[in-house]
């Protein structure tokens, strides 16, 4: 039994994969990889090898997990790289629910994580673009949640709050940080507005474009792996979390050891493959940098502000290292806003 997480009982797992058509198992394997509330196991059988997977309780209704799975068959038919959904042999429904759980199974695809070369970046930008523009007009009856990490009241709450509510003793160092990161949030957000934000068109975006939702072969992006933060916004705040994720560098264990820069060669990179698929006028290209200060302090906040800690790092260094690359982001702006605009 695999642990720290949920998983399968040899009960659920053959009842679950009776509803499909995929022969005799050979094997049935678990994988550690993602949410660890959200199991996953590798199934060989005659007929290929698959992925299963279990939504953790609660997470997500049928009706979101229904528009995401319309938007994958949309990319599908366009040829968007993807883990192909593998309907039930009943229903011929690519959603199982089930004793009040709901179940996946994938064609799995064979892959390699995320290399750092500038092709594989370049291509993780061109396909953000093309993902963008096979959903500009995706219409269905039930619409995601909208909204972004731009000018949210959300994060403001958040970044007041972070460290005045222990019931002993207040963090002030913590306040401190979240203090500053609130003026330079703030001043990102009035920037972004200034540039016209609210007049941009919103459609489908990702939500959530980052190297480990992705596998690759020869520097080449083969499969998206996750769509469960699909939602409706600017594909600007798309295209800025993306390239934020592909350049931020942190390979240390202690976030007070990651330096102040990002890598400018990806962030460029990443940038270039998109503008291959979609142009963007000037206001939108200005906006990038701050979208991207914005994003890395929504990102940060959200987590600290509810546990102290990001994943099990401490919040504080977090936070003062996400200061650091955002004072950067800052004092470089110049040099940034030629490279991204030329």
């Amino acid at each position: 039994m695999p642990r720290g997480g949920a998983h399968f009982s040899s009960e659920e797992l053959a009842q679950v994969l009776s509803h499909y058509d995929v022969g005799v198992i050979h094997q049935a394997k678990p994988l550690s990889a993602g949410n660890s509330r959200a199991p996953k196991m590798a199934i060989t059988s005659e007929r290929g090898k698959f992925l299963l997977k279990r939504r953790p309780k609660g997470k997500d209704d049928l009706y979101h997990v229904a528009f995401a799975h319309a938007i994958q068959s949309r990319l599908s038919e366009m040829e968007f790289p993807l883990a192909p959904l593998v309907p039930t042999c009943d229903e011929k429904n690519t959603i199982l629910h089930l004793n009040n759980h709901i179940y996946e199974l994938f064609e799995f695809v064979n892959g390699s994580r995320y290399d750092g070369s500038a092709e594989a970046t370049a291509d993780t930008g061109r396909q953000l673009a093309n993902f963008h523009r096979y959903l500009a007009d995706f219409v269905e009856n039930w619409k995601p949640p909208g909204g972004s990490f731009h000018d949210s009241s959300i994060v403001r709450t958040h970044l007041k709050t972070t460290g005045t509510e222990k019931v002993a003793q207040p963090d002030k160092k913590l306040h401190r940080t979240a203090e500053t990161l609130m003026t330079l949030y703030n001043a990102s957000s009035i920037r972004v507005n200034e540039l016209g934000f609210d007049s941009w068109p919103q459609q489908i975006v990702h939500g959530d474009w980052h190297p480990g939702n992705m596998l690759f072969s020869n520097h080449k992006l083969t499969a998206v792996l996750d769509f469960d933060s699909v939602k409706i916004a600017s594909t600007v705040t798309d295209l800025a979390n993306g390239m934020l994720q592909f350049s931020i560098v942190g390979d240390r264990p202690n976030p007070a050891d990651w330096p102040d820069y990002l890598d400018q060669a990806k962030l460029v990179q990443f940038l270039n493959g998109y503008r291959e698929v979609i142009e963007l006028d000037e206001n939108q290209l200005n906006s990038i940098l701050d979208l991207m200060i914005e994003t890395m302090i929504a990102e940060a906040i959200l987590p600290v502000a509810a546990t102290g800690f990001f994943v099990n790092l401490s919040g504080l260094d977090f936070l003062r290292m996400i200061q650091r690359k955002a004072e950067w982001l800052n004092n470089n702006r110049d040099t940034l806003t030629q490279a991204i605009t030329s």
